[in-house]
């Protein structure tokens, strides 16, 4: 049992945003933790400052029991300028307003989340130092690999300078935990050979599956044809060209893709689906409550993951592939490397290359002509495996245990420090 601890959580996205971050915060507090949250003004993916929030921020001051201070920053808005202004924005705001507003409080550590980008690491190192706390880094996207692999980023010189600052973080950072074990090689050409680098896979989320919950109201009942369902983000990192060219491959079959998220692609998403003349096969449903999710996996027969065919994204595990598992629905991975082969070798569904869009239409066609026994074992497959593997709850407790180490670690420091 870890003791309780008072935590500071640093991350550019938090609640009202749908993060896993949020969860994390939630359950710390649940297990008698004091958090904190230094974050945003909540505009993700739209751009736009939540209309709530914009009404009343008062009331998005408290998450779950943790107090959450917000700092000024720019919103998101649209275009790649606009992008990288609002991540220098929060990371200069937070590590300045951030820094003054918490002024006087003490805390055991500081755990950054960085989903992307890698800036978030400013305000946590210089909370690192102004706390005399340990930090512990979550890295769920490697910059600047993903910056080159997704086209933000073409210069050398720029990719070079964002290397140089990814080293600035994580030698300053006491752990760092990374989503995918092929992550770990990554992180350690930019730290230093002797920093503890820990993997810390995204766990499942709790997908209820009950013969008396309601599916989605919003999805058309086709009982006639099978269904393959993405959920998430809408991004260039998705690879949507090639989904929308398989749907195009299978035309003339008895299946639908359903499309649940938003993201920065979805204008062109939606006037590709238009354009390809694929307005009865693609429904693109909009962006819900990751609550609501339960509700519209009960339209799936499948659930598709998928991102680009690049070196980094083969390291990468998508977190929506462990709540996927937890479903108990066949998965369809369009994907290389980690995802893939947790996909393959559980047993949980189909996987073909990234990219492929052909390879993507025969996976769909094979799944759809199984039997309903073939389909229910790579269900039960996949969420005996979230089960063993992605944890939440066992997961968690690591990250506590960690924590405490650490902080118990430092106390003793300035103990004896103090004594000498």
């Amino acid at each position: 049992m870890v003791a309780p601890m008072r935590l500071l959580v640093i991350t550019q996205y938090f609640w009202p945003e749908n993060f896993r971050i949020n969860d994390l915060v939630r359950e710390l507090v649940q297990r008698g933790h004091q958090v904190t949250v230094l974050t945003g003004v909540p505009n993700y993916p739209d751009g736009h400052v939540f209309p709530a929030f914009k009404s009343d921020a008062s009331q998005f001051a408290r998450y779950a029991g943790a107090n959450v201070h917000r700092v000024p920053m720019l919103q998101r808005g649209k275009g790649g300028l606009r992008l990288l202004i609002n991540y220098l924005s929060f990371a200069i705001s937070a590590s300045t307003v951030g820094v003054w507003k918490l002024r006087g409080q003490h805390y055991d550590a500081v755990f950054a989340y960085e989903p992307s980008p890698i800036t978030v690491g400013l305000p946590a190192v210089a909370l690192r130092f102004t706390k005399n706390a340990p930090l512990l880094f979550w890295v769920q996207d490697l910059w600047p690999e993903t910056l080159q692999a997704v086209g933000a980023i073409k210069s050398s010189m720029i990719l070079s300078a964002v290397g140089k600052l990814v080293s600035f973080i994580y030698k300053r950072c006491d752990v760092i935990l990374a989503q995918s074990k092929s992550f770990i090689p990554q992180i350690l050409k930019y730290a230093p050979a002797k920093k503890r680098v820990l993997y810390f896979p995204n766990w499942s989320d709790k997908v209820f599956t009950s013969d008396l919950l309601i599916p989605a109201p919003e999805v058309p009942s086709e009982p006639s044809c099978f269904s393959v369902m993405f959920a998430g983000n809408i991004g260039e990192a998705q690879d949507f060209p090639a989904i929308l060219a398989a749907a195009e491959t299978l035309k003339g079959h008895a299946i639908r893709w359903l499309i649940v998220g938003d993201g920065r692609l979805a204008s062109w998403v939606a006037e590709e689906i238009k354009k390809r003349g694929l307005q009865e096969q693609v429904l693109m449903l909009g962006r819900f409550p990751s609550e609501r999710m339960p509700s519209f996996f009960q339209h799936a027969d499948a659930l598709l993951v998928s991102l680009k065919d690049e070196p980094i994204f083969a390291m990468t595990i998508p977190s929506k592939l462990q709540t996927y598992l937890s479903a108990a629905i066949p998965v369809l991975a369009m994907l290389n490397g980690d995802g893939a082969d947790v996909v393959r070798e559980s047993g949980s569904g189909i996987t073909c290359r990234a990219g492929d869009h052909e390879g993507l239409a025969r996976a769909v066609l094979q799944l759809s002509q199984s039997t309903p026994e073939v389909r229910l074992e790579m269900g039960r497959k996949g969420r005996e495996l979230s089960q063993r593997e992605f944890d939440r709850d066992t997961l968690i407790s690591s990250l506590e245990g960690w924590i405490g180490e650490l902080s118990s670690g430092v106390a003793k420091s300035t103990e004896q420090r103090s004594r000498s």
